[in-house]
């Protein structure tokens, strides 16, 4: 990362507990019925190319993630527990992420901003992503 103050850890074994965390924040408005028939039990992505939620594709997908302001992200995986999570990461960009695309454990990754308000999906699939969503900031009650 060009941010020497920047810091990466593994954070091993959250991956099932990230992947949860997204699915509660980002696919919530769905019920875990409509999610089963789009798929998301084998890919949360799928949220994104079924349409069910707003997002960015492709070169509009990549650009938004490299213009966010990257305080403190995780990065993980669809089938792996395998996490990173990113401190300090103004800087990070897409060759600084941990995406192995010919290994197909590795090749559906996503980073989430550690308060959950944006994700960034890369998949596996050349015609489907990246995809990037924004929720609406809400005021803490």
């Amino acid at each position: 990362m060009r941010n020497k103050q920047s810091k990466k850890i593994d954070i091993p074994k959250w991956g099932k507990y990230l992947r949860g965390r997204w699915r509660e924040r980002f696919a919530s408005h769905l019920s875990l019925e409509e999610q089963k028939e789009i798929g998301m039990d084998g890919f949360l992505w799928h949220l994104c190319s079924w349409e069910k939620v707003e997002c960015l594709e492709k070169d509009e997908a990549i650009n938004a993630f490299l213009h966010q302001t990257k305080h403190k992200c995780t990065i993980f995986y669809q089938f792996v527990d395998e996490a990173y999570l990113f401190e300090n990461a103004s800087a990070l960009s897409m060759n600084d992420v941990p995406y192995k695309k010919d290994d197909m454990d590795y090749s559906d990754m996503y980073v989430m901003d550690w308060d959950e308000h944006w994700t960034f999906v890369m998949t596996h699939e050349t015609a489907c992503g990246p995809y990037f969503i924004q929720t609406h900031k809400t005021s803490e009650s």
